[in-house]
């Protein structure tokens, strides 16, 4: 029985540019399994549909076709089984102002008919770096703070499925570590974990599967080793100090004065610099390194052109 289960998932939404009664697709015949003990990730462009999905798996939102399911509970018909099996970290920062943190898990505790779990409650508090922040004020909190508490809320229940929806947007280094390292004690426990995140570094270094989203369709998915074995070449990293001549920065990708392209033989990377010297600029910091998800990531999307053109606008 996996973990967590879509078959044929499909959202639809009303077309705000549209045709009167016509009908955008969030998510498009999304089908995948997560087996139980898995870290898996879900990865995608902004506007891909990754948290509509989690937002039906969690009971949210209904699919407008298609089945979810969570330990084998349909998030509809057995909707009560499926949310206590079910923690959920948001995106967004969605708190109680009139609590302390400790009041905060003991009442999201009652949620779910669970009782007398302090010994549980400080373990959160500990694990997370809330200790020294049980009885402070909700309000009182910085951003990284509630981030915590969240972690916390979705947590207090003990779930056997935890989905963490970007849990680092915006954090500082210190919690990523600390809630990396309490996240994966709890996946080596055998619960199951889903994760997504534009953090691709995280997505790599954690998640033994991956699947791919690009408006509302799954266009990969597989385990992270394979995808980056997959990838069809070494990339060719170096810096620049003024703008790419237009042969070259089509297929490069650039941030800020560093430059990364892909190269598959010392041929292509002769021929990469010669472009650069014939434009007049120095490369700078000329190093070859393995690609990685990211680059893996920008070349699946590339080669799925967007269609939302062609199937957004359904009569």
């Amino acid at each position: 029985m996996p973990a967590i289960s879509f078959q044929s998932v499909s959202k639809a939404y009303p077309s705000p540019r549209g045709p009167q009664g016509s009908t955008f697709l969030a998510l498009d015949n999304v089908s995948l399994n997560i087996e139980q003990g898995e870290f898996f990730g879900l990865l995608g462009p902004n506007g891909a549909g990754k948290t509509t999905l989690i937002t039906i798996l969690a009971g949210l939102a209904k699919a407008t076709s298609g089945r979810a399911s969570v330990m084998g509970h349909d998030v509809q018909t057995d909707f009560a089984a499926a949310r206590r099996a079910i923690g959920v970290v948001p995106q967004e920062l969605v708190f109680d102002p009139f609590f302390n943190v400790r009041e905060a898990l003991r009442f999201q505790s009652g949620y779910f008919g669970v009782q007398h779990n302090d010994d549980w409650i400080d373990e959160l508090l500990d694990s997370l770096g809330l200790a020294d922040k049980a009885n402070a004020n909700m309000r009182a909190l910085s951003g990284g703070m509630k981030r915590r508490v969240l972690v916390g809320l979705a947590l207090v229940h003990k779930p056997p499925v935890i989905v963490l929806d970007e849990p680092t947007a915006g954090v500082d280094v210190e919690l990523r570590q600390t809630l990396w390292h309490f996240i994966a004690k709890l996946n080596k426990q055998g619960h199951t974990v889903l994760l997504t995140t534009h953090y691709l570094e995280e997505a790599e270094a954690l998640c033994g599967r991956i699947a791919m989203l690009k408006t509302g369709r799954v266009v990969a998915l597989d385990s992270t080793s394979a995808l980056l074995k997959a990838a069809s070449s070494n990339v060719l990293r170096f810096k620049v100090d003024r703008d790419l001549p237009p042969a070259l920065a089509a297929g490069a990708r650039v941030t800020g004065r560093v430059v990364q392209v892909p190269a598959q033989d010392a041929l292509a990377v002769e021929r990469y610099l010669a472009l650069v010297r014939e434009a007049g600029l120095i490369a700078h910091d000329i190093e070859i390194r393995r690609a990685d998800l990211e680059d893996v990531f920008l070349d699946v999307m590339n080669r799925h052109a967007d269609s939302a053109g062609a199937r957004g606008a359904q009569s």
